[in-house]
């Protein structure tokens, strides 16, 4: 799915409107463990860890999506920042990082809604034993994913459209969700792309997610060695409302 919508990403968000909501958080949070070496896991096409390198910070980051990987690299260079990017997905980011300069890190950011893309137990539990083994004692753990005890709890399908115009090329954007009988969801985007007053094509694309509730995701990260979590309904620092929150954010501090 994100190799298909590597050219569209940085379309389909508006990156200077969330940065400067998302970016003075980040920071806060950063600033209360004196973090400096940070990496973006699940980075797509890196503006987190671009945007916090052109800050001064030692930020690099990770995807398993090798066009994405692409897209962040020519990002860092139009930014004129260093920002080592590497094609390495959940569970083998210490082995990918191991070597590099900024290994440990301070912090490991997994913004996004990414970590809901990892579907079995056991799988979840090594991705969140891995960001444990990139961090420093006392380092800290960002996660961003959508608020899916709100999400099971109405199961609603939709939701809100996002549009984009370049030019003449107009792009309309809609997600959805189908809620599987095995308890996971499939994500789709439905993108539909037209040039002035042509006809419209469209294009589909899906990814399985594990609905991920806020209790089996504070057992999860305590069992994987994190002591402290706080917890968050969106990168604007406001509380997590289970029923009512967008997001659900974890501030976690490895002991």
């Amino acid at each position: 799915m994100y190799d298909a919508f590597s050219d569209d990403y940085d379309r389909f968000v508006n990156w200077e409107n969330r940065l400067a909501f998302e970016l003075p958080f980040l920071e806060q949070r950063l600033k209360t463990v004196s973090a400096r070496r940070v990496l973006d896991a699940a980075c797509g096409t890196g503006q987190h860890a671009v945007a916090l390198a052109r800050r001064g910070y030692a930020a690099a980051g990770a995807d398993l999506s090798v066009p994405m990987i692409a897209r962040a690299r020519e990002n860092a260079a139009a930014a004129g920042v260093e920002v080592p990017l590497v094609a390495a997905g959940f569970g083998s980011l210490a082995q990918a990082f191991g070597g590099s300069r900024l290994f440990p890190f301070d912090a490991v950011l997994c913004l996004g809604n990414s970590l809901p893309h990892v579907l079995g137990a056991p799988e979840l539990a090594a991705a969140l034993a891995d960001f444990a083994a990139c961090l420093r004692p006392g380092g800290v753990l960002i996660l961003q994913n959508r608020n899916f005890d709100a999400v099971m709890a109405s199961r609603e399908r939709w939701m809100e459209p996002q549009a984009h115009r370049e030019g003449q090329t107009e792009r309309i954007f809609l997600r959805f969700y189908d809620y599987e009988p095995d308890g996971l969801i499939t994500f789709n985007i439905l993108t539909l792309k037209r040039e002035g007053s042509g006809a419209w094509q469209q294009t589909a694309s899906a990814a399985r997610l594990r609905p991920l509730l806020q209790a089996e995701l504070g057992q999860m990260l305590e069992a994987a060695g994190f002591g402290s979590v706080e917890w968050f309904g969106g990168l604007g620092g406001a509380s997590f409302d289970p029923a009512a929150s967008g997001n659900l954010v974890a501030v976690a501090i490895k002991g």
